[in-house]
């Protein structure tokens, strides 16, 4: 009995250390958020001499979780885009993306590194002039106009790419872009996993205990 209560305080307690880490990292996390609850990567300037620019494909698989959660606990995304010409942010699913900008010279956007938010490009050739972005009816959000412009778009299953345009479809594209992300669930399973872990430190504490009582318990005279 005392060996198999030393295993059984040893593997709770690995465990209630990992959940302890993780908790702590997820609330960690979640104080980070702005004043609007988001989590915002730094401001930093993306630029092609093309006509616009566009994310790979963002896979967003919620693996099911739409049987079991509110649509609104799968967060948002806000973007804020700032140039010094009239801007056009918008998020559509992939394939539509891809078709409108099939024969247009655009830069996909490659590689973003956090937290330092870089990015490398890769440059599609095209000789075609895009249509004006704000008059496509794909877009699952946008936003276009002078001055800073700010998209906010609320998770959802699929595969969806980001287009960033001059809004008169000019060649050309520089903007300041910050991303951000409202992810509501960082504090439920923060506090849920330190919790957790706070009940195996103690199942483990207990089997400890357990563990040295039985080994002094005097040996029974046969």
């Amino acid at each position: 009995m005392r060996i198999a209560a030393t295993i059984a305080a040893s593997i709770a307690a690995l465990l209630s250390l990992g959940l302890l880490a993780a908790g702590g990292v997820l609330l960690w996390g979640d104080s980070k958020k702005d004043e609007q609850g988001y989590l915002t990567t730094h401001t930093e300037r993306f630029a092609t001499d093309s006509y616009a620019l566009a994310t790979e494909n963002l896979d967003l698989d919620l693996d099911g979780l739409d049987t079991v959660l509110d649509r609104d606990n799968y967060g948002k995304i806000r973007l804020k885009v700032d140039s010094g010409s009239p801007v056009f942010v918008g998020i559509a699913p992939t394939a539509d993306v891809t078709r409108y900008l099939r024969n247009t010279a655009h830069a996909l956007v490659t590689d973003v590194s956090y937290p330092d938010f870089d990015a490398d490009y890769d440059a599609r050739p095209g000789a075609e002039r895009p249509a004006a972005p704000a008059t496509q009816d794909f877009w699952a959000a946008s936003a276009n106009g002078p001055g800073p412009q700010t998209l906010t778009w609320d998770v959802e299953d699929g595969d969806w790419s980001i287009v960033v345009m001059n809004a008169d479809t000019s060649r050309g594209v520089d903007a300041r872009i910050s991303a951000g992300a409202e992810a509501p669930l960082l504090a439920p399973l923060g506090w849920g996993m330190t919790i957790g872990g706070l009940l195996l430190l103690a199942f483990a504490a207990g089997a400890a205990v357990v563990a040295v009582r039985v080994e002094r318990l005097p040996a029974v005279a046969a």
